[in-house]
């Protein structure tokens, strides 16, 4: 039975005022809940709602602590209700199930370690340099529009509202069309972790909409946006007319390397996780393969021996690997760049079609995929594609190889595989991407700062500090001199 489900609103657990629609479950096409769109007045609303209840005393006199043990609930609350939430999210984007458990650990651990952040932030004696004591603090920015991705929902929510009321924010959230319901849940924890009303609300739908309204509205005093680069441009554009702070975490095309001393068990491993786990819908998917010549045959018939045996199918079965493709039209749009790559001359190793039988006939599954034969200037190499494709490239000379992956307009992530210590150092340090994975791939931790660089990005989430991009800094001089100011005499 299909579930219709409402979103909070400036306080208020409602319908939005927009069309009612419908989500699918990507492993079969079949109808998983209904509810409303929200329009530009419910944006508005929930704009405005925020704004009031952030300078409310219940928000705006709460001490750090005191904040900290709301977050800390929070991620209690996420525990709580940990294989619900697993469940919920594999239904909204077809995502298996172990990788969900492993998504809304991760929410969890974000809320409880920011929980902890924002008690042990200090402010700053700056060193005086006269008669007076001077003092550097940061305050809320106040209110915040989140706008988040299909692919990872619940993480890149956590990501983002945790930070956000660790420093004392309040938060419009406008998660994707396809997946509202994480947002709705967390929402959910969070009202009944004693987040006071109005400080959150979800305002779901098109990003055309909702999105343009939440960018738009005067109010707002920060985006922090996960998603594609051509709507991070849009982003940007509209910011910079109101000189707003943003963080965009964007599209990549990132870059894996293969050298000659590399441990091919361990890259052969590093190399299919990075590309074909979540089914190649990440943003640091590891999409481009440069892989030494000297070991490049002995790579490729371990990679394809390892890309037959992954296993595709059922989301919701705990030996699945690989699910659907979150849409038929997403499946539609890879299908398309793996065609342009055999037109540009590329040869298909692997995949590069769906997958045949009952279990895969109503779902938007596809093959992972390997082509080789494409110059790395070749659209399929130079384009996100955020599927399971990979292009497999040899090199030969360091230099070169360095410029190739370079050679992109993103710089999101990269990953090197050697033995060698000085070339992991050397090769890392060329490489323009926010993060270098060595000997390991996809790996995260909510202690560390993520973004990129280039068409990849701007700011940083994540980190201890990441509680800094929601704030103010002001600064104080205390007079301490005995006398008036000279001035005036």
């Amino acid at each position: 039975m299909t579930e219709h489900i409402q979103t909070l609103i400036a306080g208020s657990w409602r319908d939005a005022s927009g069309p009612r629609y419908v989500t699918e479950y990507p492993a079969d096409g079949s109808q998983v809940a209904t509810l409303h769109a929200a329009t530009a007045d419910d944006v508005d609303q929930a704009v405005r709602a925020a704004e009031a209840a952030r300078l409310r005393p219940d928000w705006a006199g709460l001490k750090p602590h005191e904040r900290g043990a709301i977050l800390t609930r929070i991620a209690a609350g996420i525990r709580a209700r940990a294989e619900e939430l697993a469940q919920l999210q594999r239904l909204d984007n077809g995502k298996p199930i172990n990788e969900t458990r492993a998504l809304v650990a991760s929410a969890a651990g974000t809320f409880q370690f920011f929980a902890a952040a924002c008690e042990t932030m200090e402010d700053t004696i700056t060193p005086s340099r006269g008669d007076y004591v001077s003092m550097s603090v940061h305050e809320p920015l106040g209110v915040v529009g989140a706008i988040t991705p299909w692919n990872s929902p619940i993480a890149s929510e956590a990501q983002k509202l945790a930070p956000a009321l660790a420093a004392g924010c309040a938060v419009v959230f406008k998660p994707a069309e396809i997946t509202p319901r994480m947002a709705i849940e967390l929402a959910r924890i969070a009202q009944q972790a004693s987040v006071p009303d109005g400080i959150l609300s979800v305002v779901p739908g098109k990003g055309s909409v909702v999105g343009d309204a939440l960018v738009r509205h005067p109010l707002i005093r920060r985006i922090a946006f996960t998603g594609g680069t051509t709507v991070g441009l849009g982003i940007a554009r509209l910011a910079a007319e109101r000189l707003m702070p943003t963080s965009l975490e964007l599209g990549g095309k990132s870059p894996t390397i293969v050298c000659a001393d590399a441990d091919l068990d361990h890259a052969v491993a590093g190399v299919l996780y990075g590309i074909f786990s979540s089914s190649g819908e990440s943003c640091i998917a590891g999409s481009r393969a440069f892989v030494h010549a000297s070991v490049y045959e002995a790579f490729k018939e371990r990679l394809l021996a390892g890309v037959r045996a992954l296993r595709v199918g059922d989301p919701a079965s705990e030996r699945t690997q690989m699910g659907p493709l979150v849409s038929q039209a997403h499946r539609e749009s890879v299908e398309r760049y793996v065609q342009l790559g055999v037109d540009e001359g590329g040869k298909v190793l692997a995949g590069g079609q769906r997958p045949t039988g009952a279990g895969y006939d109503r779902g938007s599954y596809y093959l992972p995929t390997v082509i080789e034969g494409l110059p790395n200037q070749a659209r399929m190499c130079q384009e996100e594609i955020f599927g399971p494709v990979l292009a497999l490239l040899p090199w030969t000379d360091e230099a070169d190889l360095i410029a190739q992956c370079n050679d992109s307009v993103f710089g999101l992530a990269s990953g090197i595989w050697t033995n060698d210590y000085k070339t992991a150092w050397r090769i890392g340090a060329a490489l323009q991407t926010g993060t270098v994975w060595i000997n390991t791939y996809k790996l995260f931790s909510v202690s560390t700062p993520f973004g990129g660089v280039k068409m990849s990005g701007t700011g940083r989430e994540k980190g201890r500090l990441g509680i800094l991009e929601y704030t103010n800094q002001k600064s104080y001089y205390w007079g301490m001199n005995a006398a008036p100011l000279p001035w005036s005499r």
